[in-house]
């Protein structure tokens, strides 16, 4: 054996031993199958229809950022024209996207319309049908479909943040394909969604807020009654839990007056952990650290209003409202009769930010791990009957060269397995099917070699040039059928959902791989039986 054969050998045998190690790790001595079985199964991590577990279609309320967009410009319009004295009458939201403004005083409105077309650009401004001296300003169509594509990204990303901090193997979010705001999760291994949905619906949206009245009430309207029916201005009424009850009676809502303007928000957090309570033995607060900007200016706010309540308002509810003892700068604590685990989701949903906007739950199944261990045991079963019958096919039909084509496919196997493992890429049903593909690819790449050899050995060249040849020819042809294949799988990757695109990371694994087994292992083979043989013996092909 020359030198440069013996490299070629040292080198397949060295991808070998990483691909097992990649698949099994280091063995230990004496290792039983079930260990390597066990190995196997942890590296090689199984989708949702295979290992089971949780599969949801969400439906984003975009309507909504569009509404809160409309409504943040009602509260703007209205504070700048108060200040800048411009007179008119009701300014209200008719839709998600058109606001009214009645009564504009003739005097008045030329600085009207500059207002409009200088500081809310967004918003195309004309007079209203039927309304003397009334304007309509309609949200761009541009800004319209932005809000849409930022709320369903934002949504995405927030989603994803959340489940990813569940610690729950390889799940699937991506956007459905199918349009109407539309998210697919998938969740292999988790039986039971009940944590998983509340975790990704949970609004997330914290707010620090002066007390104005340090008591509460038991009403809405006994909160209005203490001010003589009419709230204080910029303030509202927030439901809250009362701070304690006696021994066996429910918990009753109160209300507390509160500052409509928020001091911190959730945009102001820095990290939230979830740690036991130091006032209630038994259960857990949600400790959380406050941004450098934001600590500024709760530093001076809380020493302004020692002895005062503080209102820790989440999702539009009063969690607790602690008495400020002295100044804080940085950090806070939210307590509310908290387990370990819905301090840990709080903790989680903070840290992920809040949805822009709600959710619906537009489909919901829940795939059982026996489902999923069918799903395996067919498609194994799929798999080694086409590999025995296609080794069968190349043995019989092209002899000892068969051979040759059958440890290639082994080894074509045997480097996709180990890359997904090494990846940690995730096994789906199309991902079988996609290695069943693999196979038949594979051996679409050995027959075009073994048949161009055929045609050298019949035109009378010898079989090293035969074998040369050959592999020279058909080279160019495997290229170009593996690289058109490989950028369709691309494509399906890029624009396909969870089982499409398992389908083509198998796929475009198992093309690379077989170009290697096909072109290299096998040419290398052929080499080192020549090297071997007779000169006048032929070639068994």
């Amino acid at each position: 054996m020359n030198s440069q054969l013996r490299w070629k050998f040292i080198f397949i045998a060295a991808v070998i031993l990483l691909c097992i190690y990649g698949l099994i790790g280091v063995p230990t001595f004496p290792t039983s199958w079930s260990q390597i079985k066990q190995n196997l199964a942890d590296r090689i991590k199984l989708g949702l229809d295979l290992k089971g577990g949780s599969h949801l279609v969400l439906q984003v309320q975009v309507d909504e950022a569009i509404g809160q967009r409309c409504d943040q410009a009602v509260d703007q319009i209205t504070k700048q024209v108060h200040e800048k004295n411009i007179t008119v009458g009701e300014i209200s939201r008719v839709d998600d996207t058109h606001i009214l403004v009645r009564n504009v005083d003739p005097n008045t409105s030329g600085a009207f319309r500059d207002l409009v077309n200088n500081q809310f650009t967004d918003w195309a401004l004309s007079p209203a049908a039927g309304e003397a001296n009334g304007y309509v300003l309609a949200m761009k169509p541009s800004i319209v479909a932005d809000i849409r594509r930022d709320t369903m990204d934002e949504a995405l990303e927030t989603i994803t943040r959340r489940i990813n901090a569940l610690g729950l193997t390889e799940p699937t979010i991506a956007f459905t394909g199918r349009g109407d705001n539309e998210i697919l999760v998938e969740l292999p291994g988790e039986g039971d969604p009940t944590r998983a949905k509340s975790v990704i619906q949970a609004g997330g949206q914290l707010e620090l807020k002066r007390v104005v009245d340090d008591q509460t009430f038991p009403s809405e309207s006994a909160a209005r009654a203490s001010h003589g029916g009419v709230l204080p201005p910029g303030t509202e009424i927030v439901v809250g839990k009362a701070e304690s009850t006696q021994a066996g009676q429910p918990t009753q809502q109160v209300y507390y007056i509160l500052d409509r303007a928020p001091i911190i928000t959730g945009q102001d957090l820095r990290g939230a952990t979830p740690a036991p309570s130091s006032n209630y033995p038994g259960q857990y607060e949600v400790r959380f650290q406050l941004s450098t900007a934001s600590a500024a200016r709760f530093g001076p706010f809380t020493e302004a209003n020692i002895g005062h309540r503080m209102a820790i308002v989440l999702d539009h509810k009063v969690y607790t409202a602690p008495t400020i003892n002295g100044r804080i700068e940085d950090s806070g604590i939210i307590e509310g009769n908290f387990s370990q685990e819905s301090a840990q989701d709080l903790s989680l949903v903070l840290r992920a930010g809040a949805l822009p906007a709600s959710i619906k739950y537009l489909e919901e199944r829940t795939v059982g791990p026996s489902l999923g261990a069918d799903s395996i045991r067919e498609g194994v079963r799929a798999s080694i009957g086409s590999i025995i019958v296609v080794m069968i096919f190349l043995v019989i039909y092209y002899r000892l060269s068969g051979v040759n084509a059958v440890v290639a496919l082994a080894l074509n196997l045997l480097i996709l397995l180990a890359f997904m493992a090494y990846a940690g890429a995730v096994l789906t049903l199309p991902g079988i099917a996609g290695v069943i593909l693999t196979i038949g690819m594979g051996v679409d790449s050995n027959v075009l070699v073994f048949e161009r050899i055929r045609e050298e050995l019949r035109s009378g060249k010898a079989p090293a040039s035969a074998v040369a040849v050959g592999f020279d020819r058909a080279f160019l042809t495997i290229i170009d059928t593996h690289v058109t294949t490989i950028v369709s799988a691309v494509f399906l990757f890029l624009f396909g959902t969870g089982p499409v695109r398992g389908f083509a990371v198998t796929l475009v694994i198992g093309l690379l791989s077989n170009v290697f087994t096909s072109i290299y292992v096998s040419r290398a083979i052929f080499d080192w039986h020549l090297s071997r043989m007779d000169r006048q013996a032929g070639l068994s092909i």
